[in-house]
């Protein structure tokens, strides 16, 4: 059992400089003094240095050691406060969570009104760190709860400061699971690309109005999505084939792909491309970012010509959902370990198969039926829901 008093808490603050901790915890050395905790902050030049440390039992004055490490700190240009504590015994099971803030500028508002958010539902906040250091701001706070904490009501607290705000925000179980993804699959128009494939093409060919007004009826529900891509196919009948070349010319990646891609696939993630859209786009596409697969429907060419039919199974909703899964099975991945990234509602099968699934500039009614949505314009805004800082990814 522990003794009233047989631990000390030692905070020291003050300007940062290399050396400090060694000089400090050197004394405590010196004084026979076991480290039971220990933090590190430094937040613009400023250090916050804490440790928990226990001394011995035949220790009967420990007046020396304080008045040595006093002097030092002084000597440090720091400053040192000191409180008797007891040892701390074996916490109590807690759950660990992560709350990720995404806006172009986080303000003091969304952060307090993360902080109330937590608080009223019995989370405490054991950490908040800056994960970003450029044109976007993010903000990640580690929570800590007991078991019994409502983190469905602090996930629907949450969604209510997103809409009041204009950030974007996650609320994550912390630990191995969030950060051992190991599979990405993405949609291709509007998500990896910055245009929809479809349409540029019908713009090319004269027959935008026509294929609008078929994905307008498709939007409705007054066709089905399969009947839907068939009836447009059918108006590219007789096109060059020259036509997807140009489209593919045309392209522009998503700002923030090319970064996104690099920082994955230099963690070893392995990448696919699931669109539907067309492999002819979808495949120069793979090939221009290296990624793993691509899948997409496929046009049917006869004499340079395209003949206005798909051929093969269409790329559907469920067809996006079944893919992700067998490319998971190819990789021996497990799906809690897939992040899957979309923004129609062709893709919300795909985002519930996936342990992560992202709603990426989605419309109202995606967002509202994903897990997690991101609204900013930069897709390696997706690296802070992983918990990637702009620092470390800076340095792959």
């Amino acid at each position: 059992m522990p003794t009233a008093h047989d631990a000390l808490l030692i905070t020291v603050t003050g300007p940062d400089k290399p050396g400090i901790t060694a000089e400090i915890a050197g004394l405590m050395a010196e004084g026979d003094m076991a480290l039971l905790d220990v933090e590190q902050v430094v937040v613009q030049g400023t250090l916050s240095l804490t440790f928990q440390v226990s001394y011995a039992e035949n220790t009967l004055d420990v007046k020396p050691i304080l008045k040595d490490l006093l002097w030092k700190a002084r000597e440090l240009g720091l400053h040192m406060d000191f409180e008797f504590t007891t040892a701390p015994e074996a916490p109590p099971p807690q759950q660990v969570w992560a709350v990720t803030l995404v806006s172009t500028q986080i303000s003091a508002a969304m952060l307090a009104g993360a902080a109330r958010a937590a608080a009223s539902r019995g989370f405490n906040i054991d950490r908040i760190g800056r994960l970003s250091s450029g044109r976007m701001s993010s903000i990640e706070l580690a929570l800590s709860s007991e078991p019994h904490a409502d983190a469905q009501g602090l996930k629907q607290d949450l969604l209510a400061l997103q809409a009041t705000h204009g950030c974007d925000v996650a609320l994550q179980r912390e630990g191995l699971t969030r950060r051992s993804k190991r599979l990405v699959v993405i949609d291709m128009d509007s998500v990896l690309v910055r245009q929809e494939v479809m349409e540029e093409l019908a713009a090319r060919f004269g027959v935008l109005d026509q294929v609008q007004a078929i994905t307008l009826r498709s939007k409705n529900g007054e066709l089905a999505f399969d009947d839907a891509l068939r009836a447009r196919v059918a108006l590219f009948k007789g096109a060059s084939a020259t036509l997807v070349t140009e489209v593919i010319d045309a392209l522009e990646l998503t700002p923030g792909a090319d970064q996104f891609i690099r920082v994955l696939k230099r963690l070893g993630y392995r990448l696919a491309v699931i669109s539907g859209g067309f492999i002819e786009v979808a495949e120069p596409i793979r090939e221009r970012l290296g990624l793993d697969y691509a899948f997409a429907n496929q046009l049917e060419i006869a004499d340079g010509k395209l003949t206005g039919k798909v051929l093969g199974p269409i790329v559907n909703r469920q067809r996006k959902a079944d893919l992700l899964e067998s490319i998971a099975q190819a990789e021996r991945v497990a799906l809690d370990q897939v992040i899957a990234i979309g923004d129609g509602a062709n893709d919300l099968d795909m985002l519930h198969r996936a342990g992560l699934g992202i709603a990426f500039n989605a419309r109202q009614v995606v967002r509202e039926q994903a897990n997690y949505a991101i609204n900013q314009r930069n897709l390696d805004a997706i690296l802070y829901l992983l918990g990637i800082a702009d620092t470390e990814a800076q340095t792959l």
